[in-house]
């Protein structure tokens, strides 16, 4: 292929490579490669490459000509860089890449080389190979979501009885159980995998439809005494059979469903990894204490403060959380083309798109060693349930009361004796015990077996057996 472009030094060249260094969630994991440069120029090979096999099976071009084109689709014999220089100039690297590969399969086969790209146009190959990216890509994250969540239910099951404060608004409710928590979690996680699941299973359709939707050029070139109707559902057929993906019902040019449908599977998931990250990075808090990250030796390094170890893996998956719902709102966006074909919208989806993949891929993959290697302190959730002096318990002592003196004065006497006890740090016992409205109704006895927090976790413990054991869902890992 001949640039249209003076060639560029190695350091130049390095310049312009996207290594992760703003976006460290994503630096070195199997998605950062799925969906690299090189990786998306393969994809889009790979459909050239089926496509022509597809067109092979209908009898349209030779099959040795299928051959020959399927064995120059390899991306180690293109320039990537000068490929991207010179979409440039066409507004989308198919039209160079189609040069390029031509060329190539000239050099190997000059007959063959008339049938590359025949009756096609960018979009086609350009949808397809994305499909075929999100695909590759897709596999990577549900892997480890599914991992994510069998490590959870290990959690789950270990701490069913494990009690803690549950917040709310941020403050002190009542207690539950941290097994819960990892149960809900989990359930998040493998809502988000069988979401990825049902878009990578039927979701990701092969694009099939010429310069504007009609396959006219597909037909044309099949000759004058090709059937349409045949046509139409072999070639359909062929080319998902080709590329593993699905046969749509329509060309898709303008019509970006399923792009819009992938960005949101990601942003749901990443919103369910999110949610992990916060209630990890509050319960890791100091003051708090109740989880920490697993230990390894250098992470969470301040470059200050040598006493630190900060929460680096929630962190980074939090960072993707809070990236992704915005990206798949660009995609969103695209939904609204005008035309055929859209001027601008069809190329914005592109860097979004694999931004949002690489991104809830990386937080997949980063939420796979936080929940395997997730500190449990059920001590310091022990103390904390004592920082209210049992004002964690009063909604239990409320409803005790509500039959013997009515359920609104049993709510108005139990927050007037909270303010008292949070006003003279005594404990709500103490300060329930000496009421005069409740003698001979409480005694001091029954009140401290009332707030007991351990005794009040509701149905916690069945929750979590009726989670871990719902059809469908994964077991915990073997201990």
């Amino acid at each position: 292929m001949t640039s249209v472009h003076p060639p560029e030094p190695a350091t130049a060249l390095f310049a312009h490579l996207d290594a992760g260094l703003l976006s460290p969630v994503r630096a070195g994991t199997p998605v950062e490669a799925a969906v690299g440069d090189r990786a998306w120029l393969q994809a889009m090979l790979d459909a050239e490459a089926a496509l022509a096999r597809a067109q092979a099976r209908c009898g349209t071009i030779p099959a040795q000509a299928a051959a020959a084109i399927t064995a120059a689709a390899r991306a180690d014999l293109l320039d990537v860089r000068e490929l991207a220089l010179a979409a440039r100039e066409t507004a989308n690297p198919v039209v160079g890449l189609v040069t390029a590969l031509t060329a190539v399969v000239a050099q190997r086969s000059p007959q063959a080389a008339e049938y590359v790209h025949r009756g096609s146009t960018s979009q086609d190959v350009f949808d397809t190979g994305a499909m075929l990216v999100a695909q590759r890509a897709l596999r990577l994250i549900v892997a480890d979501l599914r991992a994510v969540a069998q490590a959870l239910a290990g959690l789950a099951a270990a701490h069913r009885d494990t009690v803690m404060a549950g917040r709310t608004l941020a403050l002190h409710a009542v207690p539950t159980t941290f097994g819960l928590k990892a149960a809900g979690w989990r359930h998040l996680v493998l809502d988000a995998a069988e979401r990825l699941e049902r878009v990578a299973d039927g979701g990701l359709p092969t694009a099939l439809g010429g310069a504007a939707g009609t396959l006219a050029g597909y037909l044309q070139y099949a000759g004058q005494d090709a059937d349409p109707a045949a046509l139409l559902g072999e070639l359909g057929a062929a080319f998902a059979d080709e590329t593993g993906l699905a046969a749509p019902l329509l060309p898709w040019h303008a019509l970006r469903t399923p792009v819009a449908d992938l960005g949101a599977a990601l942003a749901h998931t990443t919103g369910a990894l999110g949610k992990i990250a916060a209630d990890v990075l509050v319960l890791t808090r100091t003051e708090v204490g109740e989880v920490t990250e697993g230990a390894v030796a250098g992470r969470g390094a301040s470059s200050a403060m040598p006493h630190k170890r900060n929460p680096v893996l929630a962190t980074l998956i939090r960072s993707a959380a809070l990236q992704v719902p915005a990206l798949a709102t660009v995609l969103m966006q695209c939904l609204p083309t005008e035309d055929e074909r859209s001027a601008g919208m069809w190329h914005a989806e592109w860097q979004p798109l694999r931004e949002a993949l690489r991104l809830t891929g990386g937080a997949a993959h980063t939420a796979v060693e936080l929940a395997r290697g997730l500190t449990v302190h059920p001590e310091r959730m022990h103390a904390n349930l004592q920082a209210t002096g049992g004002q964690l318990v009063s909604e239990r002592v409320s409803a005790h009361l509500a039959p013997r003196i009515g359920k609104a004065a049993a709510r108005d006497l139990l927050t007037q004796a909270s303010l008292l006890a949070s006003r003279t740090g005594l404990p709500l016992a103490a300060v329930l015990a000496e009421l005069p409205q409740l003698a001979g109704v409480l005694s001091r006895e029954e009140a401290a077996a009332l707030l007991d927090p351990a005794q009040y976790t509701g149905l916690a413990g069945p929750l979590v057996d009726r989670a871990l054991t719902a059809p469908g869902h994964p077991p915990a890992a073997a201990p």
